[in-house]
């Protein structure tokens, strides 16, 4: 019997799910409420489980259709994956291959990949947006982007596929003649408190109302990594960076490396992902981009 399970009844299951009733529902899949309540009712005669308790007004989930509809949104979606991925084949190489990258990601891996991809796909350009935090999901999730590179957060929307790329090694670093340069040590939180802390901004929305390494209560915000730095090496501020961007500064003692309370005194490893809409995935030269991409040497330079 549970071959006979249809995507149409799973369908119909999910839509119910998220619109809360049956008629609400069909509105969503443009059909017929009874329609919908029939594919339903189906599919609990089917898989022999009943997925609503529908003694109310509303039909609401029992504990079995709790577990069962997470299951049922994995199949559709790993369908809608199928079906995308083999309209993108049979449609051949993408006509331009957008990507937003996170700007924390090592630049020298973007343009090192982007040599071989000149070889590669020479009729496809390559467009390229740079932004931090969910500001480098918001273009994927808008469309504007085919893929995305891009770090951690909480909760990545759940339309998107995550594939984890190379982490980026990150320390807290302070200009040589700021006060907490001079300090030997661990740094204890309570003397951060006392300075300001550089902290890099969301030009999106989706982190609002969220904190992301904030250990001070006096904060200059700056949405741009690199106008971070600079104010940085000005003592305007202590904060984290990418140990990639401020080797050199540290090798020229610009900047000093900060050991700070509760965290590691290598620093901290801040994981990256290629991410994509499951619904649309990349085709052969951004499938090419993300596999490039994980084979870049995950590797921690002597600061």
């Amino acid at each position: 019997m549970l071959d006979g399970v249809s995507l149409d009844q799973l369908r119909a299951f999910i839509a119910a799910v998220d619109e809360g009733s049956f008629s609400a529902g069909a509105r969503r899949l443009h059909r017929a409420q009874s329609a919908v309540s029939e594919l339903v009712s189906n599919l609990e005669a089917q898989i022999g489980v009943q997925l609503f308790d529908r003694t109310e007004r509303y039909p609401k989930l029992t504990p079995a259709g709790v577990l069962l509809v997470a299951d049922a949104r994995s199949v559709v979606a790993n369908v809608d994956v199928l079906k995308a991925r083999a309209k993108g084949i049979s449609g051949g190489l993408e006509p331009e291959l957008s990507a937003v990258i996170d700007v924390l990601f090592p630049i020298e891996a973007i343009s090192e990949s982007a040599l071989e991809f000149r070889v590669r796909f020479p009729r496809t350009p390559l467009r390229l947006y740079v932004e931090a935090l969910g500001g480098a999901y918001q273009p994927v999730i808008d469309g504007r982007c085919s893929l995305g590179v891009v770090g951690s957060l909480p909760d990545a929307p759940a339309s998107m596929r995550v594939e984890p790329l190379p982490g980026v090694d990150m320390i807290m670093v302070a200009a040589r003649d700021h006060p907490l340069a001079s300090l030997t040590g661990v740094i204890p939180k309570s003397e951060l408190a006392k300075h300001v802390q550089l902290v890099l901004t969301d030009r999106s929305e989706l982190t609002r109302g969220r904190e992301f390494g904030v250990m001070s209560p006096l904060t200059w915000r700056l949405s741009d990594l690199f106008a971070k730095h600079s104010f940085l090496l000005k003592g305007l501020g202590w904060g984290g960076m990418p140990l990639h961007t401020v080797k050199q500064d540290l090798q020229e003692q610009k900047l000093v490396k900060l050991l700070i309370e509760d965290l590691p005194e290598q620093g901290l490893v801040l994981p990256m992902f290629a991410v994509y809409l499951s619904a649309q995935p990349p085709g052969p030269a951004g499938r090419w981009l993300i596999e490039r991409l994980k084979q870049c040497p995950s590797r921690r330079p002597s600061p």
